[in-house]
């Protein structure tokens, strides 16, 4: 066989190969231009679309401009502003950095760049031409700023072009991708028009009210009104944003925006975190929505990972994983704990162990206010377990206590004192508990919302003590890589907390001598691996945790009141104080929401008085 000779390829065919990874579809161009325009400050982008970008993508900016010198190098492959040494690759703070995008976009489409850097309107304008993409400059009547135009993408590769969509769909990704970054840049107005009509016109949104509008354009208005506002600084990280409701979870993952330094990203660690803190709150096969942005230094995330620079690697992992997950739990927390704040002790409750080391100490009982005849008392909730006492089995019935009774109070003399969810009424066919508070009617699923007070009581319990290990009488080998095993040695305080006890045997093997007394029965081989391949990806696992949940899910749900169970007013009242102080008594361990408000005016409107 003869060998062929190494050549060099032109640059046109090297420009094509480039583009095969940042241009994927008008979208793409549209990305990389809005980025471009906004790091050259712009306030202020008009993006004129034409056949869904097929035929005509302009974008228009009024920021710095281009210096006429660097009009045909910014067409060039690799020529950029935004770094000039290795070392800037380490905190890189603008969007665009690799100076690829404007070559690439060229190399595919018919492509003109005009730019001034005068407020006089003299500018210039430069063109690709021939295979070899010589650029040409000629004068040009331009406000300060740049304009770039986008004709006929693909024209010259067949093979690329067939493989775009209709004209609405390849709209769709355009809009898409005009709503990310408008969602980030809220100091920059955006216009947007496609074949002449008019889709989306914003100003600069300075104000927190003119963010919400924005927001409220973009992502509808039902999630601003459910959404949960999150602003938290920890050792130089800040996440801020709106959290969305689990009840308002949606069928399929098309509303996450997550940003790292006002960049969009999609990263494993970011998602993993986010389910975490979201898994006791949501049914199955539901995804929340959100938009959050974190702020992080630049040199602790790497964002030179992937050409379209959609995934970032964070140095620091672990660190990133817990300080989402925690602070998003507890904001979840928060919205359902209406009457008892959360106590740092309660925080550290549940905070990952792998990363605390040891078990925190929380107080032993809960002694919420509530009020009786005008005045206010406490009293004493479900027992709990003392802590560093073990759990085991046979004793965890004692947790799935039964109802309290608290007297209810004369109703009309404490309207306007009332408690969050008021006081009971009435129990409606065995099922539902109907309530008056100050606001109107309040419809609680009685099942429901004890078994959710009852699995937040388990966990508690576990979670304030060291869980109970079980030695095995012969240990169990688990064959594993070696990069797993070699997780195994420096965690082994952290296996122990978890109820694990593993011992390295070789280079591919562990022996599991000891396991967590309520996952005796357990797939113990498939469950050590699981836990070795997330601290792996992850710097931590969650899944021990995850199945003894899921075993206490199963215990509350039997223990919990069930239909057609008759109950006193005082064992009403009980169950509606508890969940005014237990985190996330909005919904059951499966998702469903345990009560509904309907406020005086929702109950006029049914019997059209006012009217």
């Amino acid at each position: 066989m003869t060998l062929a000779r190494i050549n060099r390829l032109d640059v046109q065919l090297a420009n094509q190969i480039a583009a095969g990874e940042v241009v994927e579809r008008p979208a793409s161009v549209v990305k990389e231009l809005l980025e471009n325009a906004i790091d050259a400050g712009a306030t202020q982008i008009d993006i004129t679309v034409e056949e869904g970008g097929i035929r005509l993508l302009q974008i228009r900016d009024n920021g710095i401009g281009i210096h006429p010198d660097d009009l045909a190098l910014a067409l060039a492959r690799h020529a950029t502003s935004k770094i000039k040494k290795l070392e800037d690759l380490d905190a890189v703070a603008s969007l665009g950095f690799r100076g690829e995008a404007l070559a690439s976009i060229a190399s595919v489409s018919r492509l003109s760049l005009t730019s001034s850097q005068l407020d006089s309107g003299i500018g210039w304008c430069v063109q690709t031409e021939g295979r070899d993409m010589t650029a040409s400059v000629s004068p040009a009547h331009h406000a300060r700023g740049t304009t770039v135009t986008v004709r006929d993408i693909f024209f010259n590769t067949p093979a690329r072009r067939k493989f775009l969509k209709s004209a609405p769909t390849e709209f769709s990704h355009i809009e898409e991708v005009v709503r990310r970054l408008s969602l980030a840049n809220f100091d920059v107005g955006i216009n947007l028009q496609h074949n002449g009509n008019k889709r989306w016109h914003f100003k600069p949104a300075p104000s927190d009210l003119d963010k919400l509008r924005r927001v409220s354009t973009l992502c509808g208005q039902s999630f601003v009104e459910d959404a949960i506002p999150v602003d938290v600084s920890l050792s130089g990280l800040q996440l801020y944003g709106w959290l969305g409701r689990p009840s308002m979870a949606r069928s399929q993952a098309d509303m996450q925006y997550f940003y790292v330094n006002g960049r969009v990203v999609r990263d494993k660690v970011v998602n993993h975190a986010i389910r975490t803190a979201y898994r006791d709150v949501l049914a199955p096969n539901r995804h929340p929505a959100f938009v959050l942005f974190l702020e992080i230094d630049p040199a602790a995330v790497d964002v030179n990972v992937h050409p379209t620079k959609h995934e970032v690697r964070f140095r620091e992992q672990r660190a990133v994983h817990e300080f989402l997950a925690r602070h998003i739990h507890r904001a979840l927390s928060a919205l359902h704990t209406t009457a008892y704040p959360e106590s740092e002790a309660t925080a550290q409750m549940t905070s990952s162990p792998y990363l605390q080391g040891t078990n925190p100490t929380v107080p032993t009982q809960q002694t919420p206010l509530t009020l009786t005849n005008g005045s206010l008392h406490s009293y004493q909730s479900y027992p709990i377990k003392q802590a560093g006492t073990p759990i085991v089995q046979e004793n965890l019935a004692a947790y799935l206590a039964p109802l309290r009774e608290v007297t209810p109070v004369e109703l009309a003399s404490t309207l306007p004192d009332m408690p969050p969810l008021g006081y009971a009424l009435a129990q409606l066919h065995g099922v539902y508990i109907l309530a008056q508070n100050a606001q109107g009617l309040i419809i609680v699923d009685m099942h429901a919302a004890h078994e959710r007070l009852l699995y937040e009581r388990l966990k508690l319990a576990w979670q304030t003590g060291r869980l109970a290990s079980q030695p095995l009488l012969l240990a169990q080998t688990i064959a594993v890589s070696r990069a797993e095993a070699e997780l195994v040695e420096p965690a082994q305080q952290w296996f122990k907390q978890l109820g694990l006890e593993l011992d390295r045997m070789g280079e591919e093997s562990l022996a599991v001598r000891a396991v967590p007394a309520l996952l005796v029965k357990a797939d113990l081989t498939a469950l050590i691996r699981d836990i070795l391949a997330d601290v792996k990806t992850h710097g931590q696992s969650q899944r021990v945790e995850e199945a003894i949940n899921e075993l206490f899910g199963t215990m509350a749900c039997h223990g919990a009141v069930r239909a057609n169970r008759a109950l006193s007013l005082p064992e009403m009242n009980a169950l509606l104080r508890d969940m005014e102080v237990t985190a996330f008594s909005g919904q059951c361990n499966h998702g469903r929401p345990t009560w509904k408000q309907f406020s005086m005016t929702d109950l006029d409107k049914l019997f059209w008085r006012g009217r």
